[in-house]
């Protein structure tokens, strides 16, 4: 038997939807409540998605009954709301990235561990039917040990359609720090942690131009880089390319492949949670398309899930602060390695997530 834990989630934003979904699909969590800093769409999507209270921020965190925070706040708000909500004796799960420097990564972490709180963060794609079918291949041999990784999230930026597209172009956002926290941790799952990187990095253009319904031709300062082109050593000794761009109206480009010592395999967006995973062995003709070994109709949602066994049983949990921390220090050494014409050895590590076992019934996380 497992206790449901009862969650309260902070921020109402564009994400609310996939969250209040994909929470539904697990037993152990109840989706409680929401607040805003905006009350009235805090109220406005509290009834779309049929959240029962709607609270403020400070009477959400001191509420009994709340287990469990999923911060979904913009990425200058993680920190402080995280931070909140620890003091106040809540477990918390945020939005990618934990925060948006490695100082507020290591407050949260640090605060957490004096708390004896669990700490989890986004992207949780990677326990997805497709991430996890590419793991359980790489695991299993079919390509013989991992030598060299390829991944490319290369896209215009979201200011030709997003409705508040200015903090992807501040502090924290950027195509790194937005889309390369999906890429980041698809490659710590599959492959464990980076010992060291450097990058390239630049801000293409000064400005943006919104195109978006309401913004038609607003212009929008850019302060962070817009094209990242890195180099990441892991610890096992595989070398990954990474591109995150902003600058590319389009692209023929693979989302991310793993070339081993017997064969190749390419592997789905991990801005999702299936897709086609495809192997090319050695001295095969074509590449050959996979069924899926684990449920892809999962969503946001399995993370804090998987959280919530682990709170209850003691094991590690798998979207883990720690190892959204490594990806944070891997984004912000990959700039510095840009500014200072440097390799930069890491500091931080994280223990490879455990794969799903297989055969889960649906909705449950623990056999």
């Amino acid at each position: 038997m497992v206790r449901v834990l009862n969650v309260g989630i902070i921020g109402t934003g564009g994400i609310l939807w996939a969250y209040a979904d994909g929470c539904r699909q697990f037993d152990i969590l109840n989706v409680a409540a929401c607040a805003d800093v905006d009350r009235q769409r805090a109220e406005v999507k509290a009834t779309e998605f049929k959240i029962p209270r709607v609270l403020t921020v400070d009477e959400l965190l001191t509420d009994p009954s709340i287990d469990l925070v999923i911060n979904l706040t913009p990425p200058k708000a993680h920190a402080q709301v995280a931070l909140a909500a620890i003091a106040a004796g809540k477990h918390v799960y945020n939005e990618k990235p934990l925060g948006i420097t490695r100082a507020e990564g290591q407050a949260i972490l640090k605060a957490a561990d004096a708390a004896s709180i669990r700490v989890g963060a986004a992207p949780d794609t990677f326990l997805g039917g497709g991430l996890q079918t590419a793991r359980k291949l790489i695991d299993d041999g079919w390509i013989g040990q991992p030598v060299v990784a390829t991944a490319f999230v290369a896209g215009r930026g979201p200011e030709g359609w997003h409705p508040n597209p200015d903090f992807f172009y501040q502090k924290g956002g950027g195509p790194l720090f937005d889309m390369g926290p999906y890429y980041i941790t698809a490659l710590l799952h599959l492959l464990g942690p980076v010992r060291r990187v450097t990058a390239s990095a630049q801000k293409s253009f000064a400005e943006r131009i919104a195109a978006s319904e309401g913004n038609r031709g607003r212009r929008i300062p850019v302060e962070v880089p817009t094209h990242v082109a890195g180099v990441l050593d892991f610890t096992n000794g595989v070398v990954a390319t990474l591109i995150a761009s902003f600058d590319v109206w389009s692209n023929n480009l693979p989302r991310i492949e793993i070339y081993g010592s017997e064969g190749s395999i390419s592997v789905p967006d991990p801005n999702g949670f299936g897709g086609e995973v495809k192997v090319r062995r050695a001295g095969q003709d074509q590449w050959l398309s996979v069924p899926l070994t684990h449920d892809p109709t999962v969503q946001r949602g399995i993370g804090p899930a998987d959280m919530a066994y682990a709170i209850q049983s003691g094991r590690p949990h798998r979207a883990s602060g720690e190892l959204a921390y490594h990806a944070l220090d891997i984004m912000e050494a990959m700039e510095e390695a840009s500014l200072n014409n440097q390799h930069i050895f890491l500091q931080s590590t994280a223990q490879q997530p455990a794969p799903l076992p297989l055969g889960l019934m649906k909705g449950m996380l623990d056999a």
